[in-house]
């Protein structure tokens, strides 16, 4: 199965996107624009949150039929594994800091991220949609 290093922006599966973040880095630190309006991003703002996994820890493991959601690991290592529901075309994509990507992740593509670092991992997500609970839109799913 393919790992996905890419060069600028790339679809590896039907509307999945990969864009290389360009880091600005000066004595104080560092900066990435990881979303902004126009580029493909939804004008109504949905939910934005941040999860922290330990090592060797997986979350997702799930799918959504209508929910777009963008993923930025902007510490530690992760393996990002999608998979299309319809089809069971799998891609990895290794993120972090080393690999400073930002990913759409469109309805019917299955998603899970693995922390595979020895620190912490942080994700960030944006989703177009905000979470209901009475309607989460979130289904499980298993990598095959």
């Amino acid at each position: 199965m393919p790992c996905v290093m890419p060069s600028s922006s790339a679809a590896v599966l039907d509307g999945v996107e990969i864009r290389r973040l360009t880091r600005k880095t000066d004595e104080r630190g560092w900066l990435a624009e990881i979303l902004k309006a126009g580029e493909g991003v939804t004008p109504v703002f949905g939910q934005m949150f941040v999860t922290v996994a330990l090592p060797a820890v997986t979350k997702g493991g799930h799918y959504h039929t209508r929910k777009v959601e963008w993923f930025c690991v902007v510490q530690g290592r992760a393996k990002l594994v999608l998979q299309e529901i319809a089809t069971d075309r799998r891609v990895e994509v290794e993120m972090g800091e080393r690999n400073l990507v930002t990913v759409r992740i469109p309805p019917g593509v299955g998603h899970a991220i693995t922390n595979t670092g020895k620190d912490v991992m942080m994700l960030l997500v944006y989703a177009e949609e905000v979470f209901d609970p009475a309607d989460p839109d979130t289904f499980d799913w298993t990598e095959s």
